[in-house]
């Protein structure tokens, strides 16, 4: 019964692209990747020729999914920019105008109430130690939680927001042809 479960369920993290074709491995290889890498470095970790991974990394590149960095040997990166512009669009195609500025009145509400508890414009402005020190409530994994969660608020809103915008556009277009 153990062989049948293992099958049904997630591959191991260590080789979680095993079972897909090479592009999808590249791919996945690659959305994995901080650091810029070598074709041969990524046909190694998916184990393909470093041919077929260099043309695959190469059509990612005109498809910006990654960055090409000429060299000797050349180098790839995944491209953040990519992927933020895929997520606004995707925001954008799944979502109301009214549902996107719901959304950011959301957070807006959100972001507000933190800059109120923290007497500051940004996270980046807060003395963690410093709002430990001065809170009976707070702890320190209390604050940094708190100014991570105030972060990504603040990168969730600009991103509806710009979703919401792409989308206000797009609608209009729609209405007034």
């Amino acid at each position: 019964m153990a062989d049948s479960e293992s099958t049904t369920g997630p591959p191991p993290f260590e080789d979680a692209f095993s079972g897909e074709d090479v592009e999808q491995r590249i791919y996945g290889t690659v959305l994995q990747t901080r650091e810029p890498a070598t074709g041969s470095e990524i046909a190694e970790r998916v184990d393909c020729d470093p041919k077929t991974a260099r043309k695959y990394l190469n059509w990612f590149a005109d498809l910006g999914i990654v960055t090409h960095h000429d060299g000797h040997p050349a180098t790839y990166e995944r491209n953040d920019a990519y992927f933020e512009w895929r997520r606004i669009n995707q925001l954008a195609a799944d979502h109301s105008v009214e549902d996107l500025q719901q959304r950011v009145r959301e957070l807006t509400t959100r972001i507000t109430d933190y800059e109120d508890a923290y007497d500051a414009t940004t996270p980046a402005a807060v003395d963690a130690v410093a709002a430990t020190e001065a809170s009976d409530e707070r702890t320190i994994d209390d604050v940094y939680s708190d100014l991570a969660d105030w972060a990504t608020a603040r990168e969730e809103r600009e991103r509806y927001e710009r979703a919401r915008q792409q989308r206000a556009s797009t609608d209009g277009e729609h209405t007034s042809g």
